[in-house]
C-alpha cells in the first residue's frame, strides 16, 4: 500500500507499507526525520504527524494515552496522531500526511 508524505521541509514522499506495519514504523524505516524515541509504545510524541484530514475518519480514534501523549506535544492541530498509534491496513492505501515540526 501507498504513504504519500510530507516532510518538514515540503519535500513530498511515497512510501510502501504493509498491514503488519504501523506508520510510524514505515516512515522510520524510510529514514525520515521522525525520532520514535519509545519504539511505538505511546510513551512520548516524538512520531507526531498530521493526518489529510479526508483520511481522519478512515483511522481509528485516539485513546486516552495518545491523547495524554499529544497533550505535551507542540504544534498539536485538530489532524495531529502518533504514528505509532495508527496501524495499517488496505483501506488506508494511499493516506497523505505530514511531519510534525520537531
Amino acid at each position: 500500500m501507498k504513504i504519500k508524505v510530507t516532510d518538514r521541509d515540503g519535500n513530498k514522499h511515497e512510501l510502501e507499507g504493509d498491514s503488519n506495519s504501523t506508520l510510524m514504523e514505515i516512515l522510520r524505516d524510510a529514514g525520515l526525520d521522525i525520532e520514535a524515541a519509545c519504539g511505538g509504545c505511546c510513551a512520548c510524541a516524538t512520531c507526531h504527524v498530521y493526518i489529510s484530514d479526508k483520511w481522519l475518519e478512515k483511522i481509528n480514534v485516539r485513546d486516552d494515552d495518545e491523547e495524554s501523549m499529544l497533550d505535551q506535544a507542540f504544534d498539536v492541530k485538530n489532524t495531529s496522531r502518533l504514528s505509532c498509534q495508527i496501524s495499517l491496513s488496505e483501506e488506508l492505501d494511499g493516506i497523505e500526511l505530514e511531519l510534525a515540526p520537531q
